[in-house]
């Protein structure tokens, strides 16, 4: 772990105990304390982003939502919502994205859109079928004695994407169809080693891939990925379902349910892949309330695959889903899936997930005119590639002990324990400051339970995870 994330970790705990102090020396009941004035007309939220990574740099920019609440009536549902996000790290790179919300636009549809750009220089690639692809961490770590280089499970992707998604009520209550089409161009290459060496001392910089070739490098070179898909390619499906909602609110609810199953279908003609493909997908939440308004337990179960061919291996992190919640819909690993575990450590053809989450709003308070409350969380995520994408034919190819590089010999089990994957889980807790119920700013901190799933993960941005 990290000294920052050691820092990290102990100031949420710090902030649990002492936001649990105050929640205790309240006098006042719940009622009086949440009696919220409702908001009307537009309301803005934002947020600078500022950070630091010693290989891509610095990072600056902002987000931000605007929401239009109509005449309040709705409250805190709205009317619009419309959120920017630009960043950019010093080195390359950056998120760039707007999204657009609304039932009121196209009447009795809801409507969300999306578009953004999304290059990233130090892209996460672990290898497919979780724990069937062996995560070195050592290899990674100056410090450790068998380091390679910090780039070894890293490539450069840049990506532009977008999407329109609709939903529309049916006869029976809480019954939706939903509809949409995604599209990608998904531009994949090595990282570029002059680009992280600039400014660095000799002992931090980084050997080329030539000298040193990382695993997308080897997975090229022994055929794990096709060459027609080594520079990525377009991805584009339209998707359709059904959807059942019953939620009291949309940004936290504190009960009903929200169900999806639909299908995803990219044709051939629209992708840069010999065939096209079919995948299914489905996705269970539901929410109990434990103490009204206070007290939440979420849980959420999803499960998708392919059904009709492969997906090519730069979609197959994609996650399906007709309601979109962040920048991207990827894992399994990282913020959006499986937090503390590497992102992208479970990658399959076909995976299932599910998240446990205990939510407590811990302190409501008014400023600048503005309802505002803090909250608290608790976690445990799982994941586990449930179909595998093919790889046992071309591994039993490789030769081992022999040298595919000149640098050195290929040992299997160094990259390869094929049949060993199962569960992935982690757990940990979070922070939530929201104003007016709808912009959330959110902080968690993921630990892995086995560290064949790196470490672990600090993750800041908006929004519950579901």
């Amino acid at each position: 772990m990290t000294k920052l994330s050691r820092i990290l970790r102990k100031s949420i705990l710090m902030a649990a105990a002492i936001l649990y102090m105050l929640s205790t020396g309240f006098s006042q009941d719940a009622d009086t304390v949440m009696n919220v004035k409702a908001k009307d007309g537009w309301n803005f939220g934002g947020l600078p982003v500022l950070s630091f990574d010693s290989d891509l740099g610095f990072q600056y920019g902002v987000l931000g939502s605007i929401y239009h609440y109509g005449d309040g009536s709705r409250y805190p549902e709205f009317d619009h919502r419309f959120y920017v996000e630009a960043s950019w790290f010093t080195k390359g790179s950056g998120i760039f994205r707007f999204a657009y919300e609304s039932d009121r636009l196209i009447k009795g549809i809801r409507l969300n859109f999306d578009i953004s750009y999304i290059p990233d220089d130090a892209y996460d690639f672990l290898g497919f079928n979780g724990y069937e692809a062996v995560y070195n961490q050592g290899w990674t770590d100056q410090d450790d004695d068998s380091y390679k280089t910090r780039a070894f499970y890293k490539l450069s992707r840049k990506m532009f994407k977008t999407r329109v998604d609709f939903a529309g009520k049916l006869a029976v209550d809480h019954l939706f169809w939903t509809a949409g089409m995604e599209y990608y161009n998904v531009e994949i290459s090595s990282v570029d080693i002059d680009k992280f060496n600039k400014g660095k001392s000799e002992e931090d910089m980084l050997p080329s891939t030539d000298s040193l070739p990382g695993l997308y490098e080897n997975y090229q070179n022994w055929n794990l990925i096709p060459s027609n898909q080594n520079t990525g390619g377009n991805v584009f499906g339209i998707k359709a379902g059904l959807m059942y909602d019953s939620r009291n609110t949309r940004a936290h609810p504190t009960k009903g349910i929200w169900t999806e199953v639909g299908v995803f279908y990219a044709p051939s003609f629209a992708n840069d892949v010999d065939n096209g493909y079919l995948k299914i997908y489905a996705t269970h939440r539901q929410y109990l309330s434990i103490i009204k308004d206070r007290l939440t337990f979420a849980y959420r179960i999803g499960y998708q695959t392919s059904i009709v061919n492969e997906a090519p291996w730069y979609a197959e992190q994609f996650i399906i889903t007709s309601e979109l919640r962040g920048s991207t819909s990827e894992g399994l690993g990282g913020g959006k899936t499986l937090r503390g575990i590497k992102r992208n450590r479970v990658v399959g053809d076909g995976v299932v997930y599910g998240n446990l989450e205990l939510r407590l709003k811990v302190v409501f308070f008014k400023l600048i005119g503005q309802n505002f409350y803090i909250g608290l969380n608790g976690f445990v995520d799982g994941g586990q590639v449930v179909k595998l994408i093919p790889t046992k034919e071309q591994v039993d190819l490789l030769p081992e002990g022999n040298s595919v590089f000149p640098v050195e010999p290929i040992e299997k089990t160094d990259y390869f324990d094929l049949g060993a994957e199962k569960m992935h889980t982690s757990y940990g807790a979070g922070l939530r400051i929201a104003m007016n119920e709808n912009f959330i700013i959110a902080v968690d901190y993921g630990r892995v339970m086995s560290d064949k799933d790196g470490g672990s993960g600090i993750y800041i941005g908006l929004n519950y995870l579901f």
